[in-house]
């Protein structure tokens, strides 16, 4: 199984990935919405530094299921 396909078997079964998938989509969106701007105030740097590090954790933990469920799918 492919990574594409597993990560496409747990968008179907997995309420958690779901979830973490969901939330990975709306911290890019606040991340464009931040990007957008020609200047941000410091308060608004903090943030952006604060969304990447929490959007990033996010996709360590899906890539982190997905590696899980593909071990677990290998014949032994």
């Amino acid at each position: 199984m492919t990574q594409e396909e597993t990560r496409t078997h747990l968008m179907a079964t997995s309420e958690e990935f779901r979830r973490l998938v969901a939330q990975h989509a709306e911290y890019s969106q606040k991340l464009e919405a931040l990007s957008s701007r020609h200047y941000l105030s410091p308060e608004e740097q903090v943030e952006e530094v604060r969304i990447k590090k929490l959007k990033l954790r996010l996709k360590d933990q899906m890539q982190q299921m997905i590696d899980r469920h593909r071990n677990e799918q290998q014949p032994v």
